[in-house]
């Protein structure tokens, strides 16, 4: 049978200028190493606390990255002594009754939410949350309503026309929102689905180590942990591994281990990643120093690129440079490489038509002179987005 169909799409993509590539990049300290040999300082990745730039630092890359597998699925044999130290160390940051491990963020958001909410149910999703989350409302049986992005009236209409019609109902979204770099209106949220008897799931997924007094994440910094039904996050950010988690009552920890099929079928997270990351969530209560350089740094390139904002908003390290064109963000993306510096051109599908936009995210380890350096060469090879700052800073006047 032919894969013509296949080479049609393909050719759609290419037709579109939306044609993809993996690019072979090393990781180092600050920087990432391309095939040739170019050193970019990095401004794409996650690492928000500096982790993976601490252990890639001047060493032996194949030592850093040596690991091993856990041979089976956490239900046969893969669930080890590492996997439960990890995961209540997990329910100890959270503050909740349990948590479980699973092999990615994708599985943890995509499974929890095509498990919890069953025929009956009522999900509430953001328009905006991850693909992951969307992922799993779509495989779940219950009835799915996508809310406008953070509209607090268009929830509170739909939960009131709900009530009294049995079934659960669940509202749904990231904490800090990938794409943007703003919060989910947590307090606002969760004083309605306590007010009409909803559960709340938050993806912490940007939010675990970066924000809270403990680096609990959004629900942390907004004091609202114990108000909060579910949390869903991952190890691949600020922790600096790999993984995801979600924490929460024991009664739902125990029905994703009996039904949630992102986690019952597929092998267990690493051992050695997973005591890597148990290491590394008990730490982060004591690195207050990196949230607060990390937030100061967050602000100094808002404010080198006329993007400042107040609250929780300030600090976060997703700083979105909204171009619109497709071809001219990959140019400045380009432009950016050429430079020295590593600046991911984001585009449709991951972002709305007309929304393509240079993502920068800043980390612990970054300097003041790299975001100050950073801050001049954008603004010398994106002319247009220093036409974006003076429409913004005329709107703010």
């Amino acid at each position: 049978m032919s894969l013509q169909p296949l080479h049609d799409r393909l050719k759609s993509f290419a037709q579109e200028g939306r044609t993809r590539k993996l690019h072979s990049r090393k990781v180092e300290g600050v920087h990432v190493v391309e095939a040739d040999g170019r050193r970019l300082m990095n401004f794409g990745g996650n690492d928000y606390l500096g982790v993976i730039a601490d252990e890639t630092r001047g060493c032996d890359l194949q030592a850093a990255y040596a690991t091993h597998g856990a041979s089976a699925s956490a239900l046969v044999c893969g669930w080890t002594p590492r996997h439960e130290a990890l995961s209540r160390s997990i329910a100890e940051l959270e503050q909740t009754e349990s948590a479980v491990v699973f092999p990615s963020g994708y599985a943890a958001c995509s499974g929890t939410l095509a498990t919890l909410p069953s025929e009956g149910d009522l999900i509430l999703s953001d328009e905006l949350n991850h693909a992951s989350l969307i992922d799993g409302c779509r495989l779940s049986k219950a009835e799915r309503v996508i809310y406008p992005h953070r509209d607090l009236d268009f929830v509170e209409h739909v939960l009131s026309d709900r009530a009294g019609k049995g079934g659960l109902i669940w509202i749904v979204t990231d904490g800090v929102f990938s794409m943007d770099g703003d919060v989910a209106p947590l307090p606002q949220l969760v004083d309605l689905a306590e007010r009409f008897g909803a559960h709340l799931i938050v993806d912490e997924a940007h939010g675990t180590g970066v924000l809270g007094s403990r680096g609990g994440g959004l629900c942390d910094a907004f004091s609202v942990s114990d108000r909060v039904s579910v949390r869903i996050g991952t190890l691949s950010k600020a922790v600096g591994h790999q993984g995801g988690f979600v924490a929460g009552p024991q009664v739902v920890i125990d029905l994703l281990v009996n039904a949630c099929r992102s986690l019952i079928f597929s092998t267990a997270l690493s051992p050695v990643v997973a005591e890597g990351a148990h290491r590394v969530i008990q730490r982060l209560p004591l690195w207050q120093d990196r949230r607060d350089r990390l937030a100061h740094m967050s602000r100094l390139f808002r404010r080198r690129m006329n993007r400042e904002t107040s609250g929780v908003e300030a600090g976060i390290p997703i700083i979105p440079l909204v171009i619109g064109d497709e071809a001219e963000t990959i140019r400045c993306s380009e432009a950016m490489r050429e430079n020295g510096f590593f600046v991911p051109a984001i585009r449709p599908p991951t972002v709305p038509a007309g929304q393509s936009r240079l993502r920068v995210s800043i980390t612990s380890a970054h300097r003041d002179h790299d975001i100050e350096l950073l801050a001049d060469v954008l603004h010398r090879v994106c002319p247009q987005l220093q036409s974006a700052e003076l429409a913004s800073a005329s709107e703010q006047a």
